[in-house]
């Protein structure tokens, strides 16, 4: 890796989670997919001013020649700005420990590098890589990361010195040699266990391969739904604190991505809302640009939003007390489950009427739940996201009454927006709603006193509710996207 991207670790990664309520200028349909990604990637890179764009290679009919169609239809631009040097594309790999179906996918996928390679080095004269990084979702071993830096060294790469038939050429002699020679794996961590040993894992994993720097992931909307708003705050702060402690004894420096959504649920990054999340997590070096960021503010906002974190200077991570914040986080998410047991019934039934905005099924997740709750399925994060808001119970509040007095206040030590975050959820509860846990909405308006309640979403909610009542959700449609524009996100 050229000392020139060590420097410029992008501090904004556009990615394709289809949070959003508008439908971009550029698609054709709600359903946006295939050639659409594409231009989307571009208008990341040359509108908005993103540094990234995450590729998914899961889930989809993976579209291997990214590279050789943003070259080929976008050349005046890229000709300007190179990529893997100015601007960045960073697959996501499926896991063939979890996404069996999926496991061959990974094998094509790093292959399609060394092919991506040969395409910038026509177009650009060097041999600087376009892609030189990969994220693998669902970490939960040091092996899993290795595995896949092993495999592109040992077999992408590492077969250009073989040779065939026992004669003198070797593979690289007869098709061209294979480069880069090695890519950089960043962990993606989504469950309790895989934030909280996430030192141990990545420690082990940078150990003795001479890297110049490690980039970290860690999710925030698969915790949430899993254990939680407080308890993916707590999971993240634990673990970035790690991470930052790991970076000083290592003489590595870690750069950590936090994946955020427009929803305070995950993670409230919005484009009029981002001095609260950098200052809710001055360690992050990237955050993610998600589709309700680029798609539901005006392209101003938008652009700003993104200059604002593309020039900030990341600071260190904040120390919380483990032995407290675990305590928290145990009290929390049990109450928590508790509430997904009661509401997860009605919350299937809304999540099947919650519009889908990509043409392809993302990555499955964890479903933690089915572990820790004898079975309950639910969806997504996004569609859990949009069910909850439709039906006016913000998932936020779910279970927050287990806190103490004591314990609330050790929460705004950890978490130092959890007051104006619930502020902003709670604009959209139903008072009304039948489905709202009367405890949790007590002990919020309890401490926070007067909030502000916007009324048109309320009566969008109420149309919902009645929809339900009557058993006739086909109806429900209109006032589902009504409420969620009025929110700015889908989920």
């Amino acid at each position: 890796m050229t000392d020139q991207c060590h420097h410029n670790v992008p501090k904004t990664m556009s990615t394709q989670h289809p949070d959003n309520v508008n439908i971009p200028f550029f698609a054709c349909s709600p359903l946006m997919g295939g050639e659409e990604e594409v231009l989307e990637a571009y208008y990341a890179y040359s509108h908005l001013n993103c540094s990234e764009q995450m590729w998914d290679c899961e889930g989809k009919e993976v579209d291997n020649f990214v590279i050789k169609k943003l070259l080929s239809k976008y050349e005046s631009y890229f000709s300007q700005k190179q990529l893997g040097k100015d601007v960045f594309l960073t697959l996501r790999l499926p896991n063939p420990e979890v996404e069996q179906a999926e496991a061959k996918i990974l094998i094509e996928t790093l292959e399609s590098i060394p092919r991506s390679f040969d395409v910038a080095k026509m177009f650009y004269g060097n041999d600087i890589p376009p892609i030189f990084e990969v994220i693998l979702p669902m970490t939960t071993s040091y092996v899993s990361i290795d595995n896949i830096y092993q495999y592109y060294c040992d077999f992408v790469v590492g077969k250009q010195h073989k040779r065939l038939g026992g004669r003198d050429n070797t593979i690289s002699d007869w098709i061209g040699e294979f480069r880069p020679e090695r890519i950089n794996v960043i962990p993606l961590f989504e469950d309790r266990e895989g934030m909280l040993n996430s030192d141990e894992i990545v420690g082990r994993y940078i150990e003795n391969k001479n890297l110049e720097y490690q980039r970290v992931f860690f999710a925030r909307s698969d915790p949430a739904i899993n254990y939680g708003n407080i308890g993916a705050v707590i999971l993240n702060k634990v673990a970035l604190m790690k991470m930052s402690e790991l970076s000083e004894n290592s003489g590595i420096p870690i750069y950590p991505i936090i994946g955020v959504g427009s929803a305070p649920f995950r993670g409230n990054l919005r484009p009029d809302n981002i001095e609260r999340v950098i200052s809710e997590y001055p360690g992050v070096h990237t955050f993610t640009i998600q589709s309700a960021f680029k798609y539901d503010y005006s392209p101003d906002l938008v652009r700003e939003g993104v200059r604002k974190l593309e020039e900030r200077t990341p600071g260190i991570s904040q120390t919380v007390d483990m032995a407290i914040s675990l305590e928290m986080f145990e009290k929390c998410s049990a109450e928590y489950h508790k509430r997904l047991v009661e509401m997860s019934a009605v919350i299937n039934k809304v999540s099947g009427y919650i519009p889908g905005r990509r043409r392809r099924k993302l990555h499955i997740g964890l479903f933690g739940y089915s572990r820790n709750l004898g079975g309950l399925k639910l969806p997504r994060a996004i569609t859990f996201t949009a069910a909850c808001y439709s039906i006016g119970v913000p998932p936020e509040i779910l279970g927050i009454s287990a806190l103490s007095d004591k314990d609330y206040d050790c929460l705004n030590d950890v978490y130092l927006n959890f007051e104006s975050d619930l502020r902003d959820a709670l604009k959209f509860v139903n008072p009304d709603s039948p489905y709202l846990p009367e405890k949790d909405f007590n002990f919020a308006e309890e401490y926070l006193g007067d909030f502000e309640t916007d009324f048109e979403h309320k009566e969008a909610t109420d149309n919902i509710l009645w929809a339900l009542s009557q058993n006739n959700m086909d109806e429900s449609g209109s006032y589902i996207l009504k409420a969620a524009s009025k929110r700015n996100f889908l989920g």
